[in-house]
């Protein structure tokens, strides 16, 4: 099966080859003989009930410095000259996702999109979460300092993170004495027109944030990322490390409890955070990564297994 691939990201020429997913993405795709194209999501257009976009054709290779080979642009019909739309954009999950998300939906019935558009806008990473309260911190979403105050005094020390943040941006630790909690939250509540997450702080963070990726409802596999010296931020992205790590119990529950939902709404390829062993803390169903620090330390091929799962969707639909 040979598939027309249009893959929605940001600018090729800036990305990590050496750990970014989507490039790990592409070349799997491209060696299973699938054609690549490359846009950036503010190139979407639409018309009489046409999504299209100019596109680049695009080869790729594994060589920093010439990673990538663009064609000459044309315009791609995303409804009908595309089999698979991948939707890799990094966030900040703004109105120019959303919109997207809902430009990107209109193709759903003829094109598959990975992940599903319309479950992309209706999930953000620290808001579809609460529905596995089970799972997660004790947790207020909030604009209010008073609120905020009461929840430092119930639980001692709390982490401050902005609701649509990516990344291990913008996150504070508030000791027991709440200096500069007010200040915060007013910092926040110009910045950000939205609530906020207060969470209990999680003394466990120091031996590491687990992201445990699943492919369409199954897990492939898991790393075990460590704050660098003097962080609670253990993201890659902010200096974080990654670990070999297997998975624990609880957290074997929290997959076969999210699985099923996965699946159905059509979130192929999806990866969780878990802190401690046991605590759930976020989604991530936009563009989740670490598939590539999973497969060198698992000797596993994720992209392969995430390509089988979207041909295996491909053929479904006939």
């Amino acid at each position: 099966m040979s598939l027309t691939v249009a893959v929605q990201m940001d600018p090729l020429d800036s990305i990590n080859i050496a750990g970014d997913s989507t490039f790990a993405l592409m070349l799997s795709a491209q060696a299973r003989g699938h054609r690549l194209f490359h846009y950036a999501p503010e190139d979407l257009n639409y018309s009489a009930g046409r999504v299209w976009t100019k596109a680049h054709p695009v080869t790729v290779q594994r060589v920093e410095g010439n990673h990538f080979t663009f064609g000459d642009p044309v315009k791609l019909d995303l409804g009908d000259e595309a089999d698979v739309v991948l939707m890799r954009q990094d966030p900040p999950f703004d109105l120019g996702y959303i919109t997207a998300t809902h430009l990107l939906e209109r193709i759903a019935d003829r094109t598959l999109v990975v992940n599903d558009p319309a479950q992309v806008r209706n999930a953000p990473e620290k808001v579809w979460v609460l529905d596995f309260a089970q799972f997660m911190p004790p947790t207020l979403v909030t604009r209010s300092v008073d609120e905020a105050k009461a929840f430092l005094a119930e639980h001692g020390e709390i982490v401050v993170k902005p609701l649509h943040g990516n990344g291990g941006k913008a996150i504070f630790k508030i000791g027991r004495d709440g200096a500069n909690l007010s200040s915060l939250i007013e910092v926040f509540n110009t910045a950000y027109r939205e609530p906020h997450m207060v969470q209990a702080f999680l003394p466990d963070i120091a031996k590491g944030d687990k992201r445990i990726v699943l492919v369409d409802g199954a897990v492939a596999g898991a790393i075990n990322r460590l704050p660098g010296e003097g962080e609670i931020r253990s993201n890659l992205a902010v200096g974080g490390s990654a670990a070999k790590t297997e998975l624990t119990e609880r957290e074997k529950e929290i997959c076969a409890v999210l699985g099923p939902e996965l699946r159905k709404r059509g979130l192929l390829f999806v990866g969780i955070d878990v802190i401690g062993g046991q605590w759930l803390t976020e989604i991530n169903v936009t563009s989740p990564t670490g598939i590539v620090a999973i497969d060198r330390f698992n000797g596993t091929d994720t992209a392969g297994l995430i390509w089988d799962a979207i041909e295996a969707r491909v053929a479904a639909r006939g």
